[in-house]
């Protein structure tokens, strides 16, 4: 459910024509991370990082190249072919999920309507869902080559870009961040794995997300940091599809200015750091943004004190969305990982039971972090070799990583110890 996101003082305040190209050959996942020296892979930002690397799209955007590879989808394969573990596992969670069901019906409509506490909820489920049916549908098509599902991914997609137009009330920005993160996925891997996807159809599809969903998310949100980075990584997702280079770089610089305001590390001094824009520049405004949380620790997010939930939907889109620019060849994860595993570490611990000292949050939490560790701790504890004891225990405990049925799903599968 569509929960209600408090604001604070602050309250919440086209992207470049796409020629449509034929279909291209698929191009291979982005290189392995390359040996980094110490403080670098610590988290520390580049040395000297040239300007054009820090900021610029890339001049050649990898398809398919949001979350998933077409390398890391062979890795899976493979995987899932072999009846390996723990892929041949989460292949079947999804097979069994209603997701993946070839009788599903789309249920598009013109306009998506979403109010605080999903009241009015008028097409904000049947949206995300069909969203995240179009990608688990692609994702069976890649692994078992069974053109049904792929062709059950285009008819959700198609369906929905003949229909909708707009998204309205509170939560029309999150609600189009949330969709929004999940149709590129599934477009990318249709369109450039599978030959029958209309370029008349690429071409609608194309519009719907420059049209309807770009400029809901582009300019971003000073609600909780939540919304600005699930609205970041629809953004990321759809100027790839794109090829737009210019929202591309504006996602990035969002995410930049968002990340060190939504997870706190002792480096950032007395208080955590502000969100650009905010208007939040005080002792008492930061605390009160940070649910009223007046200590600070390495990994706390501006969201722990309020949920667990809501802090894994952040971090969850942090870890998406340097994802997608590692496959884009602009690493993200060595400039974040200090936060991103001490944030990902500290939930973990908590969620596992230990206990809770009375500095924090009064000494009580609400938990349910969901199934959210899997990609990030995949490219921080094994391609980078960061120790992670606490995500890693939780991570394995959790297998296979479902659905929260909102913008997370299958990543045990796409993500368990994925080396591409």
């Amino acid at each position: 459910m569509l929960r209600r996101i408090r604001t604070t003082a602050a309250a919440i305040l086209g992207a470049a024509a796409l020629a449509v190209t034929p279909l291209a050959a698929p191009a291979a996942g982005a290189a392995p991370l390359p040996n980094l020296p110490a403080a670098q892979a610590k988290g520390a930002p580049p040395p000297n990082l040239p300007a054009a690397s820090a900021k610029a799209a890339p001049a050649t955007f990898t398809h398919p190249g949001v979350l998933v590879s077409r390398s890391q989808l062979d890795f899976v394969r493979s995987k899932v072919n072999a009846g390996a573990q723990p892929w041949k596992g989460a292949f079947d969670q999804m097979m069994g999920h209603s997701l993946a069901s070839l009788s599903r019906t789309p249920k598009p409509r013109a306009i998506v309507e979403c109010g605080s506490y999903s009241n009015p909820n008028n097409g904000c489920t049947d949206e995300r869902q069909d969203a995240l049916a179009a990608y688990t549908m692609a994702l069976a098509w890649y692994i078992t080559q069974d053109s049904r599902y792929a062709q059950k991914a285009i008819q959700i997609m198609d369906a929905w870009s003949a229909v909708i137009r707009d998204h309205t009330n509170s939560n029309a920005p999150l609600q189009t961040g949330w969709a929004g993160s999940s149709w590129p996925r599934a477009a990318e891997i249709i369109r450039y794995t599978y030959t029958g996807w209309s370029a008349a159809s690429v071409s609608r599809f194309s519009t719907m997300l420059r049209t309807v969903y770009l400029p809901k998310i582009i300019n971003g949100s000073n609600s909780n940091g939540n919304w600005e980075l699930s609205m970041m990584e629809a953004a990321l997702g759809i100027s790839v599809f794109l090829e737009d280079r210019a929202s591309y770089d504006k996602a990035v610089a969002k995410f930049r200015g968002r990340v060190p305001a939504f997870i706190y590390i002792s480096s950032d001094g007395a208080l955590p750091k502000a969100p650009p824009g905010s208007g939040i520049d005080t002792r008492a405004e930061i605390i009160n943004y940070w649910q009223g949380q007046s200590t600070f620790m390495d990994g706390l997010t501006q969201e722990t004190c309020r949920d667990f939930t809501h802090t894994g939907y952040g971090l969850s889109a942090i870890s998406h969305f340097a994802e997608t620019t590692r496959i884009q060849g602009q690493d993200l994860y060595p400039e974040i990982s200090e936060r991103l595993r001490h944030a990902l570490g500290m939930q973990a611990k908590y969620q596992l039971g230990a206990a809770v000292p009375s500095s924090l949050c009064g000494g009580a939490l609400h938990l349910g972090l969901g199934p959210i560790t899997e990609v990030g701790f995949n490219a921080l504890g094994n391609r980078m070799g960061i120790a992670m004891t606490n995500t890693q225990r939780l991570t394995e405990q959790q297998r296979p990583a479902g659905t929260n049925v909102l913008f997370v799903a299958w990543e045990t599968l796409t993500h368990a110890a994925n080396p591409n």
